[in-house]
């Protein structure tokens, strides 16, 4: 399947694990998952900055183009396309040279005008047709804006200007999930929510969900339990062998080096 078709197949939505390195995301794929995202929030923290404030440019540019080889779909969290110029988001949309983008219409925490992330995906379909667009709206996330109508609102006017499919995470209500994907004309992507399993959200008509930035947060977590295990004198929990983690990145550097 294409990684259009992944939205549109029967069954329960598309699970889209979010990826903050090369480690991470060569783990989501050889656990089967067809398709990896990035996340802008382990990206930007990773390399040791805030989310948010475009700071992630260079390192999600870097990362995509690293991943762009893996025999899976790859989509990349772009922020609000670091720019508010639509052409030279678009450009950098094309730069990627990857399967599939977010782009949000919000900056520095606001919600921008519907008309200029509008023009921003119209101009990013024009520059990359095959590049699946994923327009984030962030009413619910932001708390701003935050009801069905408002949402709905923004989210035809970026699927009249070409999007793909459309985002709107912190969305978790059931009846407002229901109403958000009989109202839009265009897959339904939300956050993975611990009361909602995926069967649940195909059922309301959800067709992508995303971890975003919760496995590496989880990650951290995790790092910080094993050593305040080893240093507490408790059992570690298990990991995956450092020869199997060691041989992964070898396949991965000989597939490139190909």
């Amino acid at each position: 399947m294409t990684f259009r078709e992944l939205h549109h197949r029967a069954g329960p939505p598309l699970l889209l694990p979010n990826a903050w390195d090369v480690a991470s995301a060569l783990a989501f794929a050889e656990a089967g998952f067809p398709a990896v995202g990035t996340t802008s929030f382990g990206v930007a923290a990773a390399d040791g900055s805030p989310d948010g404030g475009r700071a992630s440019k260079a390192a999600t540019l870097a990362l995509a183009r690293q991943l762009a080889p893996l025999p899976v779909y790859i989509s990349a969290d772009i922020e609000d396309g670091y720019g508010d110029d639509p052409h030279r988001v678009a450009a950098y949309a094309e730069s990627l040279g990857i399967d599939g983008i977010n782009i949000e219409d919000s900056s520095d925490e606001k919600l921008i005008a519907p008309e200029l992330h509008a023009a921003k995906v119209s101009a990013i379909k024009h520059r990359v047709p095959g590049l699946f667009v994923n327009a984030r709206v962030d009413t619910y996330w932001l708390g701003q804006q935050a009801t069905v109508v408002a949402t709905l609102e923004r989210a035809r006017a970026y699927v009249a200007a070409g999007a793909d499919g459309i985002f709107v995470p912190g969305a978790t209500d059931p009846a407002d999930l229901q109403a958000l994907t009989a109202g839009i004309d265009a897959p339904v992507n939300i956050l993975a929510h611990p009361a909602l399993t995926l069967t649940d959200l195909g059922t309301l008509g959800v067709r992508r969900v995303s971890t975003g930035s919760l496995p590496y947060r989880a990650a951290i977590d995790a790092a910080v339990h094993v050593a305040s295990a080893v240093r507490d004198g408790r059992t570690p929990p298990p990991a995956t062998p450092y020869a199997e983690m060691q041989q992964r990145l070898l396949r991965f550097t000989e597939a490139i080096r190909e």
